[in-house]
C-alpha cells in the first residue's frame, strides 16, 4: 500500500505537471488545491527538490515547479523515491536486492519466482506511466488492460467457490 507521502508527492507532482512552461506555484497554494497538509507538503517538495524533480524559487514571486517535463517524471520513479524498492521481498529487488534472511540456499525459492513476476509487472506498469500520461486521464496505450487480459487473470484462480444459486437449487 503506498504511504500517505508518497501520494502526496504524486499529487503535488501533478498538480505541477499541469502549470505552464517556467510558471511556479506556493506550496501553500499547492497544498490548499490538493487538500494536503502545509508543512507536510513542504517537507515533500524539500525531498523532491533534493532529487532532482522540482526546482524552488524563492521570493515574492517564487515557488515549484517541474526541472524536468511531465512526460520524462514516471509514477514508478516517484514511488521508488519515496517508498523505495518496488519488490515485495528483498531478493528480487532490481535497486537494492539481498538474499533473504530466511533463505537457507542461494538458488530461486518458490517465493521469489511469483514475486518477481510481480515487481515486473508493477514496475512495467509504473514506468509506463508519466505525469503527462496521468494529466491526460487516458494513460499510455501500451499498459491499459484488456478484458481478455482481464479474464486471463480470474481464470488463473485456482480456488473454486460455489454458486449458492446452484447449492439452493440442490436442496430445494
Amino acid at each position: 500500500m503506498l504511504s500517505q507521502k508518497t501520494r502526496y508527492a504524486l499529487k503535488a507532482l501533478l498538480e505541477l505537471s499541469s502549470l505552464p512552461a517556467d510558471a511556479t506555484l506556493s506550496s501553500v497554494t499547492i497544498s490548499a488545491r490538493r487538500t494536503i497538509p502545509a508543512k507536510f507538503l513542504e517537507a515533500i517538495l524539500v525531498e523532491l527538490k533534493r532529487d532532482g524533480l522540482v526546482r524552488g524559487q524563492r521570493g515574492r514571486s517564487g515557488g515549484y515547479r517541474l526541472a524536468r517535463g511531465a512526460e520524462e517524471i514516471s509514477f514508478g520513479n516517484v514511488v521508488r523515491l519515496m517508498e523505495g524498492p518496488l519488490g515485495l521481498i528483498p531478493c528480487v529487488s532490481v535497486t537494492q536486492y539481498h538474499r533473504c534472511m530466511d533463505c537457507a540456499a542461494p538458488r530461486p525459492c518458490e517465493l521469489q519466482n511469483i514475486f518477481r513476476v510481480l515487481r515486473d509487472s508493477t514496475a512495467t506498469i509504473l514506468d509506463g506511466w508519466s505525469l503527462a500520461d496521468a494529466r491526460d486521464k487516458t494513460g499510455p496505450a501500451k499498459t491499459r488492460v484488456s478484458a481478455s487480459t482481464a479474464k486471463k487473470a480470474t481464470r488463473r484462480s485456482s480456488i473454486k467457490v460455489a454458486s449458492p444459486r446452484k447449492d439452493a437449487a440442490k436442496t430445494g
